[in-house]
């Protein structure tokens, strides 16, 4: 079998000539070089040829491959400069870019840093401490008894680690962010001041008003001769900061472990219907607390309060359901 290797080479090179786009140049390659192409067929069939012609027929196929292959890589080229040309002359420089979407702090974060802000304008520390705790600084500590519902299982998230200052003891996932002062007051001597933001949790069923993980802060203040007056002065002020000046509030008495006297705080929301609504506990601390704290007895006096975040940002935004806040919508979240 013998083939007109010239007559091949110029149909190749008006056919590649018709080739105008990039499917076209494919096709193409695929006629002469793919595996079923013109030029695999012409070595398969170099077995039916003699010896004789073996040698030349094999030269003049190596150098038609190189032909062709020259023909593709130059049109290939040739299809790149004309892209190239092409949005060149279609992009106006003038037009403006499109900006990339910057994110923005979470709800909550702005929630906290706004608080936070309010409380160091008042002459408080910010301060972090550990969300796993010990049942010491967590209960005990605290004033809150062994038999208290609240050290059960059922109420607190228990870690399978045991507590290394308690061998009949295991760590917990913190279930509110007074443990916080234990350890400031272990470390610090009066006058202190400090807020303790960050995660607290609790096995609660989750609903509109309720998750298993939420957000608290936590304020401390000890020093000599410190009295309720001084508790209320505080926290009218940063109340009426944080929701205005008009704001009416009251305090209202209750009953945690660590503090005596207690009090709820309740503000009279005037959004949808008109109501109290508690905002916040606190009080004058325990002398069991401070005593378990290390400080002599008797030699200091302090007040401590506690909000949660989800909730100061819930009234403050009209926001109907806590689950809202850890759903990542992101229509949700850039209306604030």
């Amino acid at each position: 079998m013998t083939w007109n290797f010239d007559e091949i080479k110029e149909t190749a090179r008006q056919e590649i000539a018709q080739a105008l786009n990039d499917q076209g140049l494919e096709a193409f390659r695929v006629k002469y070089l793919g595996r079923k192409g013109l030029l695999a067929q012409m070595y398969s069939n170099l077995s039916t040829l003699s010896k004789e012609e073996k040698p030349t027929a094999g030269k003049n196929i190596n150098q038609l491959r190189n032909y062709i292959t020259h023909l593709v890589d130059e049109k290939q080229k040739e299809c790149k400069a004309k892209k190239q040309t092409a949005l060149s002359s279609s992009l106006d420089v003038t037009i403006p870019g499109v900006g990339q979407v910057m994110g923005h702090k979470h709800l909550l974060t702005q929630t906290i840093d706004e608080i936070c802000d309010l409380f160091e304008k008042l002459g408080f520390a910010v301060m972090d401490t550990p969300e796993i705790e010990t049942e010491f600084n967590n209960f005990t500590a605290l004033n809150i008894p062994a038999d208290h519902p609240s050290r059960d299982g059922f109420d607190t998230f228990y870690v399978n680690q045991k507590d290394p200052t308690d061998k009949d003891a295991y760590l917990l996932l913190r279930s509110q962010t007074s443990p916080g002062q234990i350890r400031i007051m272990q470390e610090n001597e009066p006058p202190l001041a400090v807020i303790i933001p960050g995660k607290v949790y609790r096995p609660d069923a989750v609903d509109a008003s309720h998750s298993f993980m939420f957000h608290q802060i936590e304020g401390l203040l000890v020093d000599k001769d410190i009295k309720f007056p001084h508790l209320k002065g505080l926290l009218t002020t940063f109340c009426k900061k944080l929701f205005g000046k008009d704001i009416k509030m009251r305090f209202r008495p209750h009953y945690f472990p660590f503090t005596e006297p207690s009090a709820e705080v309740d503000i009279f929301w005037k959004g949808g219907k008109k109501q109290w609504l508690e905002i916040m506990g606190c009080g004058i601390v325990h002398p069991k607390v401070f005593e378990a704290a290390g400080y002599k007895k008797g030699k200091y006096s302090g007040l401590a309060f506690g909000l949660g975040v989800e909730r100061i940002a819930m009234l403050k935004h009209g926001i109907p359901d806590i689950r809202l806040f850890y759903e990542n919508d992101q229509r949700f979240l850039e209306q604030f």
